[in-house]
């Protein structure tokens, strides 16, 4: 554990706090985190997890722009996906864990390209969900959450581990402050 993970972890935590609230303030939080753990998830040898922190950095900007269009008095309207779109997305998101992650095990030496894999390709998946307002998105992280916890462990990542911990409970919160904010919007 390196002084730059508990910085990034705690940056991360503050980040998905202000999330779950539907804060637009989230993002700059977002940003240094992202950019601090791309250090170290290559130091661990999680590849899928180190470039997956490009795309948050990209998807962060995105969302921030997105976010301050959409924001309102009760802050940042959230809303559901239609059935079709979560099918659609749900095997997509299934087609690119497997690609990504025979790619990562047949030609690098990735510690655990198929944990690590789903990781990257479900939080890619969740963020972008997130950046558009989509409920289902903390369902995703609920899902990447229960993978990294025993994967951050695995490679000796106990802070990262630990706050993998927090952010199952505030991911389970953040549903649960979406859902109410969407009840107005009925799921397809």
């Amino acid at each position: 554990m390196t002084e730059i993970e508990w910085i990034a972890a705690a940056l991360v935590l503050v980040n998905v706090g202000l999330v779950a609230l539907r804060s637009v303030w989230n993002y700059p939080f977002a940003l240094v985190a992202v950019s601090l753990y791309a250090i170290v998830f290559f130091e661990a040898r999680l590849y899928s997890d180190m470039l997956l922190q490009g795309f948050f950095f990209a998807l962060n900007l995105y969302g921030w722009a997105n976010w301050v269009r959409a924001r309102d008095d009760a802050g940042v309207p959230v809303g559901w996906m239609s059935g079709g779109e979560r099918l659609l997305w749900g095997g997509a998101t299934l087609a690119a864990w497997i690609g990504w992650s025979f790619g990562m095990h047949r030609f690098t030496d990735a510690a655990a390209p198929f944990a690590d894999g789903a990781v990257a390709m479900a939080s890619i998946a969740a963020q972008w969900l997130l950046a558009r307002r989509r409920v289902e998105s903390w369902w995703l992280w609920i899902l990447v959450d229960l993978i990294a916890v025993p994967l951050f462990a695995s490679r000796g990542l106990y802070a990262t581990s630990a706050v993998y911990v927090l952010l199952l409970g505030l991911s389970v919160a953040g549903l649960i402050q979406w859902r109410r904010a969407a009840a107005g919007a009925v799921p397809a």
